[in-house]
């Protein structure tokens, strides 16, 4: 299906849209997408699977069959989603690569009279768009990398340096996990890999840079997901700063930031599995059974002294050059008060 030159638009172009429309599956939407779209599928999940096996065998057959499922879909979003708006709505609608799913919705849509635009290239221009700023915009910062053994209230001191007025990157935020072996946030799962990387790409391009940018030191994946190499790559080459509390006060830190994981023993438990080949079985036992008993001060005790502080000192001077001669803060105290005081010096002095 081929669309009048007037139709189609670029990715820059889209901010004159009134309204994004993704057209393609539930699935593929839930995977990634542009932000601020809505999903109007023309075909659902199981329909884009029925459409896609009859394909093989006959690509007549597979048109025919699809344009009807799309024709009764784009029916129903004429009859409801769509009844209110007006003559000059001006909506943008993508598929996956500027194809006939959304040819097929544009043409409906401007034959009604509404200045309906598809997509040039659909999702795959903005997913290209993405990768490009992951490798484009990481070098144009100046960066200035928190560092500091777990518990040492890092997230929390980026929180309070944006409150202050610095610029931040909060990528555990973004990638919905606090980065450690139990850093799996309750009742949120995390984005895909491309989810987290349109995230973090609209983060970059709202960075300015002419001021510096803070964000917390991570390793090259936070859970699930992967961090981009040039961004990696720059942090690893950034100024640094430090923090250190003392054990003491890292542990009150931590059972005051994890103490949702005792409502869920048996998730608990099964966070801590992952640590199998890294800690000896005895060990692991006894952490599984704190874990069952309620009993946090004691694995979070252990856990900091057998397994996190350790794995601190053996990478972070390795993989952060700039550490060893990074300025050090040594706070007693990690509460949102005492924090934006360390923020507000911290920006004063750097």
């Amino acid at each position: 299906m081929t669309l009048l030159p007037d139709a189609r638009c670029t990715l820059a172009q889209r901010v004159d849209a009134d309204e994004i429309i993704d057209a393609r599956s539930p699935a593929e939407f839930a995977e990634d997408h542009l932000p601020g779209a809505r999903n109007c599928p023309v075909l659902n999940d199981e329909e884009r699977a029925v459409v896609g096996t009859l394909y093989q065998s006959s690509p007549f057959e597979a048109r025919k069959v699809g344009a009807a499922m799309v024709a009764r879909h784009i029916a129903h979003y004429l009859d409801n989603e769509f009844a209110d708006r007006p003559k000059n709505w001006r909506p943008l609608v993508y598929c996956w690569r500027g194809g006939m799913r959304s040819a097929s919705f544009v043409t409906w849509l401007r034959l009604i009279g509404w200045r309906a635009m598809q997509l040039t290239g659909g999702y795959k221009t903005w997913r290209n768009h993405v990768l490009q700023t992951l490798d484009d915009l990481p070098p144009r910062y100046r960066w200035r990398v928190v560092c500091g053994p777990t518990g040492s209230a890092k997230t929390r001191l980026l929180t309070a340096l944006a409150a202050c007025g610095e610029q931040t990157l909060d990528l555990e935020a973004l990638a919905a996990h606090k980065g450690s072996v139990l850093g799996a946030l309750p009742d949120t799962p995390q984005p895909s890999q491309r989810a987290f990387e349109t995230r973090l790409s609209e983060a970059l391009t709202a960075l300015d840079p002419s001021r510096p940018v803070y964000v917390e030191a991570e390793s090259r994946k936070i859970g699930r997901v992967a961090l981009p190499s040039a961004l990696i790559d720059m942090m690893r080459d950034a100024d640094c700063l430090e923090l250190l509390p003392s054990p003491k006060v890292r542990l009150r830190y931590l059972l005051d930031d994890y103490a949702y994981l005792g409502q869920n023993p048996q998730d608990l438990r099964a966070q801590l599995e992952r640590l199998k080949g890294f800690i000896d079985n005895a060990t692991l036992a006894r952490w599984q059974q704190w874990a069952q008993d309620g009993n946090l001060p004691d694995l979070f005790s252990e856990l900091l002294t057998r397994h996190y502080d350790p794995l601190y000192a053996h990478s972070q001077y390795r993989h952060f050059g700039k550490l060893h001669n990074a300025p050090r803060f040594h706070p007693d105290d990690l509460s949102e008060a005492a924090l934006t005081a360390l923020a507000e010096k911290i920006a004063a002095s750097l």
